[in-house]
């Protein structure tokens, strides 16, 4: 077997492990953030258990941390406390980003990990099988439930050769995401192997897993070898270790990538697909450059921008902000004279957090164009609609910030970053360590105003009487159906948060949806192709579900924003005929009779389309366990009725 089929064996629960059939997996640890863990436990509370029932559960601050307003650190107190009396283990504000902590102080080879963060993958970089989930998921994790995925297919990514000088791991994910795309890879897993592995460090390998969440995969996974042995061993965690590997090369599909072939590239405006190379962009002038996020804020990352920069100063025309992923990083940097020597050169030291990736601050300016080493370049995710974002390798990033424009940094002397024998050690932002899986049962739960309740679910009702609301392209992500950012911090107050659904793709969705959910009309998405790109944030799902949206017809529908409809009790269907799209309008009535029945049975339904007098055929492929969940009106009211 591959290492993706032993590990997947060893957490079988239930299922047949054939491509495309559901399987429930046994989960080992759960992560969560602040934007998403807020709604997780407010159901895993729901959910009446006294204790987390995993291995682990950390409880990670790094999304909110700028406290404008009561909303986030009232929040925080709602997380911290929660973490007390349930078992769970907490990450304060400022501990750092929850990939680059749960890389160092977590994660295990051959354990399965979800997160309520579509960079979950991250842990692959270790030799694990890590998964972007909706929150409830974690939820259901938490309390003792399996996880439920589709049987993958592995595709097997033979890396050969080195990386030459300059180039690094961003510029290999960057590789595979110019022959693979961030789309169509639905129901895969990349493994990675070859004999180019030698000489990849973790944090390189957390990159590329981090940025397969881009190319729309289930997962990526690297083997456990004795390069993870020697990470974990400088994390003072060699006890962690295992070693994994696939015993051939037995994959559904295969790749090779030679990696001395590769230049420095970036994923041009507005999609991490969208693959140039630097040397097309040469001269061009940048306005603001951004180094950090779970992608690309580890130590040998932050060490090699800080070793270019030193002695020199940034170019006058650019603004340069710098996010370390983690306490470690920093303490690392500054014991080196290294964070002085960042500062020196005219760099912003930001917070360890994900800020500036969310446009949660540090948003550029209009027309501005940005460098940034994180992972997505959606129009609008930065906080500013009309900025043109590109996403680089950090040693890109630098030599274009000495520049003041994009520039090759193989022009630049890149020096050699080794992994250091001995990281610095200092847990003592991570709290309730010690009752982790035990919990402090008396422990008060703290509610703010702005923690709200799970809104409640109802059952599919028999016939969808219901309006095309809305009518959008391809590759609509969730940042396009749930704007971050400002907005952000309403995440645990459903009906705020709901205000601003399709904010920017269409300001008057709110209203109209609001009006035909209190007329007894349901509301239905029409989308093109991938739909519900990108980010694991269930409230893309959820806020839509409180303004009575009760199918999606789309062309496409990307994995995790799929399982999170059905979560919430939303039909994801699919055209039967993909130019039916085009005889759909915004504001048509459209009709589906014997809804139930088409969701119990085939999946098959046809749409009467009231406003032109047509019709059209639309399908949906489901599990058991997903008709249940549809039919009950979503997870938490399938769990209520013992039908999950």
């Amino acid at each position: 077997m591959n290492v993706t089929e032993k590990i997947l064996h060893a957490h079988l629960v239930s299922g047949t492990p054939v491509a495309g059939q559901e399987v429930a997996i046994r989960i080992d640890q759960t992560l969560t953030q602040d934007a998403t863990g807020t709604m997780a436990y407010l159901q895993f509370e729901s959910m009446g258990i006294d204790r987390a029932k995993t291995e682990l559960s950390v409880s990670y601050v790094d999304h909110n941390t700028v406290q404008i307003g009561f909303e986030n650190a009232d929040d925080h107190d709602y997380l911290q406390s929660v973490a007390k009396k349930y078992g769970i283990v907490y990450s304060k504000p400022g501990n750092g980003i929850c990939h680059q902590l749960h890389l160092e102080r977590f994660g295990k080879p051959g354990k399965t990990l979800i997160g309520s963060d579509s960079h979950t993958p991250t842990g692959g970089g270790l030799g694990m099988l890590a998964f972007g989930a909706g929150g409830i998921d974690v939820a259901v994790a938490m309390g003792g439930g399996p996880y439920c995925i589709a049987w993958p297919k592995v595709v097997g990514i033979r890396l050969t050769g080195s990386l030459p000088p300059g180039v690094s791991a961003k510029d290999v994910i960057l590789a595979v995401l110019r022959r693979f795309g961030s789309k169509g890879n639905v129901g895969k897993i990349f493994e990675y192997y070859g004999p180019a592995l030698a000489g990849l460090d973790v944090p390189s390998r957390a990159t590329i897993a981090n940025m397969g969440a881009e190319l729309g995969v289930t997962t990526s996974v690297f083997p456990s070898d004795d390069v993870t042995r020697a990470f974990l061993k400088a994390q003072g965690r060699e006890a962690d270790w295992v070693p994994l590997a696939a015993d051939d090369e037995t994959y559904d599909e295969t790749w090779e990538l030679d990696l001395s072939t590769l230049e420095p590239l970036a994923a041009a405006p507005h999609n991490p697909g969208n693959i140039e190379t630097i040397a097309e962009h040469l001269g061009q002038r940048v306005n603001q450059i951004m180094i950090g996020s779970c992608t690309n804020s580890s130590y040998r990352d932050i060490k090699t921008v800080a070793l270019l920069l030193k002695g020199k100063h940034v170019h006058p025309d650019v603004e340069v902000g710098i996010a370390c992923g983690s306490k470690q990083v920093v303490r690392m940097l500054a014991d080196e004279g290294l964070l002085s020597d960042l500062i020196a050169a005219g760099c912003r030291i930001l917070e360890n957090a994900c800020g500036f990736c969310i446009g949660a601050h540090m948003s550029p300016a209009t027309d501005a164009v940005c460098l940034r080493t994180s992972n997505r370049n959606f129009e609008g995710r930065s906080g500013t609609q009309s900025a043109k974002v590109y996403l680089v390798s950090p040693e890109t990033a630098a030599a274009s910030a000495l520049a003041g424009a994009f520039a090759d940094p193989r022009a630049l002397e890149v020096p050699a970053v080794s992994m250091p024998e001995r990281f610095t050690l200092d847990d003592s932002m991570f709290l309730y360590r010690d009752t982790a899986g035990a919990g402090v049962p008396g422990t008060e739960i703290k509610r703010g105003p702005n923690i709200g309740e799970v809104p409640p679910r109802r059952p599919l009702p028999e016939c969808l009487d219901g309006v095309a609301t809305i009518k959008v392209g391809d590759k609509i992500t969730t940042d396009h159906i749930m704007p971050a950012g400002a907005r952000l911090k309403y995440r645990s107050n459903i009906p705020e948060y709901a205000k601003y659904v399709f904010e920017h793709t269409d300001p008057g969705f709110h209203a109209a949806a609001l009006a035909n959910r209190d007329a007894g009309k349901a509301n239905v998405i029409v989308a093109g192709e991938s739909y519900g790109q990108g980010s694991s944030r269930e409230h893309a799902a959820l806020c839509p579900m409180y303004l009575g949206v009760r199918a999606v017809i789309a062309k496409s529908i990307e994995r995790i924003h799929r399982a999170n409809l059905i979560n919430f009790g939303i039909v994801p269907f699919a055209f039967a005929d993909p130019e039916d799209y085009d005889r759909v309008s915004q504001g048509d009535a459209l009709v589906i009779e014997r809804l139930r029945e088409a969701i119990a049975g085939d999946g098959h339904a046809t749409v009467r389309n009231l406003s032109n007098n047509t019709t059209f055929d639309v399908t949906t492929e489901l599990s058991d366990r997903q008709k249940r969940l549809l039919l009950a009106g979503g997870l938490l009211s399938a769990v209520a009725q013992g039908q999950a």
